[in-house]
C-alpha cells in the first residue's frame, strides 16, 4: 500500500512540475532557465517513477 501511495505522489509531483514549467514558459517566454530546471526535475521524477514501478512489479505488489 505504501508503494502505491509513493507512486501516486511522484506522479502528482510530475504533473505539478509540468504545470509549473508551462507557467514559466508562458510568463518568461522561454528566456529564463526556470523552464530547464523544471524539465530536469520532471525527468528525474519520471526516472524515479519507473524505478518504483519496476520495483513494484518485481516484488509482485503491482499487477496480477
Amino acid at each position: 500500500m505504501l508503494l502505491k501511495i509513493m507512486i501516486a505522489l511522484v506522479f502528482l509531483a510530475m504533473v505539478i512540475s509540468l504545470a509549473a514549467g508551462a507557467g514559466f514558459l508562458i510568463r518568461d517566454g522561454g528566456r529564463s532557465r526556470r523552464v530547464l530546471v523544471s524539465l530536469k526535475l520532471r525527468v528525474g521524477l519520471a526516472a524515479l517513477l519507473l524505478i518504483l514501478l519496476g520495483y513494484g512489479f518485481y516484488l509482485g505488489d503491482l499487477g496480477t
